[in-house]
């Protein structure tokens, strides 16, 4: 944060302003907020606190966008709506190509990792074993800690709150550049052959939502890339619906769930959406579902070197018998209830382990990686030094899996056992996160697993992944939560072994079923997913009763983790409802001033000195005689293309109407959003000192239909309006007449319950 925008209290504080001079410009990460009574301002303690603003989703219908249409012909149409497929279409390939690079890397270096630990273990030297298990875990893990501490540390963490966030309207800084994308690609790789209780799929989320960000650019000047066509998409609101494809096609390259994926980007991800976009996520999807199964068959000749046969996690439980009665329902509500009470933890501890973690990593990019090696030679000693506590279990008679196994990832590790003996702590510890899930999903294998193995595995997984979550590294939450449900629920199937019909690897499934949904809260995405993991489709019932008993129980005590972890990270996002205490206001209530205004054809120097002194994106245009009979609202125009206008210096020295000479030599290209946030800044303008009194006519620029309500209408109402309208801003006009034409004008922070609260202490801020 600049200097100027820091205040340091008595305390040592940090303080930062939530006042009406930023507008809709919000700082993030309050990690550690403190409340005043008399100010809009939040203290924020151990956190870098970073310039977070609003998206213009909606169509600015100014006189250049009016005229940009009309000149549109057909064919000009129906190459913007062929380009909408098309950038589908590269999305779901580029995405596609990326979960199979990354499926068959991790499989790669943790197979060749593995299978060295596995050689000298046979070879009794368990010393070396051990070095040579938790070198290879320290060099990937420092080298994923040291791509996001030093490249892009937006990288870090799962990505799916930044990219629900973007798609709220909240434009954070870098979550979606390049360079995140680079780090996401490869620190995820590296993080998950490291070991680590973390899984590829949230980051594959984010990925796709960079790769679609990237595609829908609208072209680069810098790299010649500037077809006509490509200009159509500079703009927040088709970027946004590239980017709700990207994460779809995220979580459908993860899980090989294309109906899944849709599902998620629908009930998680997006905030709005409407029938034209479910067809091109779910033609995004059916591409990456192409890709995907063209690549399956590829390797399963054995030409991806490690990369298992079938590969691309799919744990095929449709070979048990599906058939329940009462006392299976009753394990089933169980796992349930026991699925929300641990999820309601998990997502308590993992708040609390992020805030501890935001203030290590203010201390450097050094400190940060030294974390990321302390957990990284933690996990290993647990890896390693857990199944020396496992007895070993004779290996069955009647398995169609050689026993131990030696080479091949399985169900039967030796580790330390004699011959024809495996360990089954070690067949779960010693392997990748999407092998030892599938060992314990696997059916007809009720006792290949201790109950004390299955407890001890259960503990170790779930304070693992509480304490892996907020490291430096890209990291997400889908396996560790499955890994660990899949532990409980084939526990509880083991206890109930004498009383039910179900299969041990169906509890254990219903397990994972449960923490997911009593962490994560989501119900429809969640249940398709695993069933299209698993394909068993006749455990529809049983996914559907534990889903919501999970997120029935889990949202008694706190939010998902996903909401949780967005509003760790101070990002404004607004919810779907409105706060009940904001019945008691109206919209005048929250409007904070002074309310800087132009005239229709303003002073080039008064537009420069409000441009420097304010932080605001949007000021209202007021015409007034002799351009109108009285004093009345035009519209509102945005910063960014006051800036432009500037730029062109279409300036007259007597105050008339010049608009046909602007759309003459302005075209709407011109005021299109640039990529990556390279727009005109007020560094680049270069206005001469007699060019401060001159005239620019703003009317070809003002968005003359902007949305408004009257100052007296509940701020709920207008709250529930600014969000299913995706607004940036919404203009305030007085209800009577004879006052001037606009009372204020509500943004994003105006809705939050930072700033109500400092205007309004005695209001008690009611869940």
């Amino acid at each position: 944060m600049d200097q100027e925008n820091k205040v340091a209290n008595e305390e040592g504080d940090i303080e930062c302003y939530y006042g009406k001079d930023m507008e809709d410009r919000i700082y993030s990460q309050p990690l550690l907020t403190k409340r005043h009574n008399t100010t809009s301002q939040i203290a924020i303690v151990g956190a870098n606190a970073c310039p977070v603003e609003s998206l213009d989703y909606e169509i600015i219908e100014n006189e250049l966008f009016k005229q940009d249409w009309r000149s549109r012909r057909t064919i000009q149409i129906f190459q913007y709506v062929l380009l909408k497929w098309a950038f589908a279409l590269i999305i779901g390939l580029g995405t596609g190509l990326v979960g199979i690079f990354n499926n068959i890397a991790v499989e790669n270096i943790s197979g060749f990792k593995l299978l060295m630990t596995t050689k000298l273990m046979l070879e009794h030297k368990y010393y070396k074993a051990f070095a040579a298990l938790a070198g290879c875990n320290l060099a990937l893990a420092a080298a994923a800690a040291a791509l996001c501490a030093y490249i892009a540390p937006a990288a870090a963490g799962s990505g799916i709150p930044e990219v629900k966030a973007y798609l709220n309207g909240v434009d954070a800084h870098s979550i979606l550049a390049p360079s995140t994308l680079f780090v996401k690609i490869f620190g995820s790789i590296l993080c998950v052959s490291a070991g680590f209780v973390v899984g590829k799929e949230g980051p594959m989320v984010h990925t796709g939502a960079c790769i679609a960000s990237l595609i829908g650019q609208g072209g680069s000047r810098k790299y010649h890339l500037t077809w006509r066509w490509l200009r159509y998409f500079k703009n927040d609101r088709d970027r946004r619906d590239l980017i709700t494809c990207g994460a779809a096609a995220g979580v459908a390259s993860a899980f090989r769930a294309p109906v899944g994926g849709v599902l998620f980007a629908l009930e998680e991800a997006a905030s709005w959406w409407r029938s034209a976009l479910l067809w091109r996520t779910f033609f995004t999807t059916a591409v990456v579902a192409i890709v995907l199964r063209a690549f399956i068959q590829l390797c399963s000749t054995g030409t991806c070197g490690l990369f298992g046969e079938g590969g691309l996690i799919m744990y095929d439980v449709s070979a048990a018998k599906v058939a329940y009665s009462v006392p299976d329902i009753l394990a089933v509500i169980l796992l349930g209830v026991i699925g929300g009470i641990f999820g309601s933890l998990y997502n308590y501890l993992v708040d609390k382990v992020l805030r501890t973690y935001s203030i290590i990593n203010e201390k450097g990019p050094a400190v940060k990686i030294l974390l990321v090696v302390t957990i990284s030679l933690l996990t290993s000693i647990c890896s390693y030094g857990l199944p020396w506590f496992a007895t070993c279990i004779p290996c069955p008679i009647d398995t169609t899996e050689s026993c131990p196994n030696t080479d091949l990832s399985g169900n039967y590790k030796s580790f330390q056992c004699p011959p024809n003996h495996y360990n089954d702590l070690a067949s779960l510890f010693l392997n990748t996160n999407d092998d030892a899930i599938r060992n314990l999903l696997s059916t007809s294998t009720t006792k290949e697993f201790h109950i004390s193995s299955l407890f001890i595995f259960f503990i170790a997984i779930y304070c693992l992944g509480v304490i892996t979550y907020g490291i430096a590294i890209p990291s997400g939450l889908f396996i560790p939560v499955i890994l660990a449900g899949a532990g409980y629920g084939r526990l509880i199937g083991r206890l109930f072994d004498p009383i039910t019909k179900l299969d041990v690897g169906l509890f254990a499934l219903l397990g994972a079923a449960s923490f997911l949904g009593g962490t994560m809260r989501m119900t429809v995405s969640l249940c398709v997913i695993l069933l299209e993991l698993t394909n068993d489709l006749l455990l529809l019932p049983l996914v559907m009763l534990v889903l919501l008993i999970s997120k029935t129980v889990g949202d008694m005590f706190n939010h998902g983790v996903y909401d949780q972890i967005v509003k760790l990270k101070g990002l404004p996002y607004m919810e779907a409802h409105a706060e009940p205490y904001m019945k008691h206001l109206v919209a005048r209530d929250v409007v904070s001033g002074p309310l800087i205004t132009f005239s229709g054809v303003e002073k080039v120097g008064n537009i420069l000195h409000a441009l420097k002194t304010t932080g605001h994106n949007g000021f209202p245009v007021i015409d007034e005689p002799p351009f109108a009979d009285a004093p009345e609202l035009c519209g509102l125009v945005l910063r960014s293309h006051l800036l432009v206008l500037l730029k062109g210096k279409i300036f007259s020295r007597d105050r008339a109407l010049s608009g046909d000479e602007v759309v003459r030599r302005i075209s709407k290209f011109d005021f299109a959003k640039a990529g990556s946030g390279k727009g005109v800044k007020l560094e680049d303008l270069d206005i001469k000192d007699e060019e401060m009194d001159m005239y620019v006519d703003l009317h070809p620029i003002t968005n003359t239909s902007p949305y408004t309500v009257v100052e007296t209408m509940s701020l709920a109402k207008a709250a529930v309006l600014f969000r299913q309208l995706g607004l940036r801003h919404m203009c305030v006009v007085p209800k009577s007449q004879g006052r001037p034409p606009i009372v204020g004008i509500l943004t994003r922070h105006d809705f939050l319950p930072e700033h109500i609260l400092g205007l309004y202490p005695h209001i008690r801020l009611r869940k």
